[in-house]
């Protein structure tokens, strides 16, 4: 049986939470090249979204995508139960990004670490105003979309008032979520 191979990245550059070894080389493109490379990655619907969107919505469940009026604009929002699901890159977002931020050119590292500090204040500012917030990580939906799956569906689970508690925003009969109660 041929053995997996590995994909290429930063998550298999270190294990244990250790350092990666190394430092930055400089870019091998220029710098019109790389900006062209970058400004075709996109933000929105990204294969680990999808993921999550369509096993959400085989589930029956209904929900808001990217809505301009939140911080953050979360990749998926349950207005309902006030609940907010971030489907984050591992580059872009910085995980475990003091072990290999000095591999990075000074430009990069500025870039990655003030992604990660307006995460921070948008997670903040939504927990603030009354909002749970999940952050599931890219590697975490390619290593087991199911588990990242689960988890959301018992937060849900958890935030659903009782069967026959009417609520204001949902009175007896409504679907919550798409889903009967």
């Amino acid at each position: 049986m041929a053995k997996a191979r590995k994909k290429a990245g930063h998550r298999s550059w270190a294990s244990q939470n250790a350092p990666v070894p190394g430092t930055h080389t400089g870019d091998i493109m220029s710098p019109e090249t790389r900006s062209a490379v970058m400004s075709r990655i996109k933000g929105k619907d990204t294969s680990p979204e999808r993921i999550m969107v369509r096993a959400l919505r085989l589930l029956g469940f209904r929900f808001s995508r990217h809505p301009k009026d939140l911080p953050g604009r979360p990749d998926i929002v349950f207005r309902r139960l006030r609940l907010a699901v971030f489907v984050d890159g591992d580059f872009w977002h910085g995980w475990r990004f003091p072990l290999w931020e000095h591999k990075l050119s000074p430009k990069w590292r500025d870039k990655i670490a003030a992604n990660r500090a307006r995460d921070r204040r948008n997670f903040r500012r939504l927990r603030r105003d009354g909002w749970q917030v999940i952050r599931l990580w890219e590697h975490q939906i390619e290593q087991s979309a199911e588990k990242c799956l689960n988890r959301v569906v018992q937060l849900i689970e958890r935030l659903r008032p009782p069967l026959g508690q009417a609520t204001p925003e949902t009175r007896d009969g409504d679907q919550v979520n798409g889903l009967p109660r």
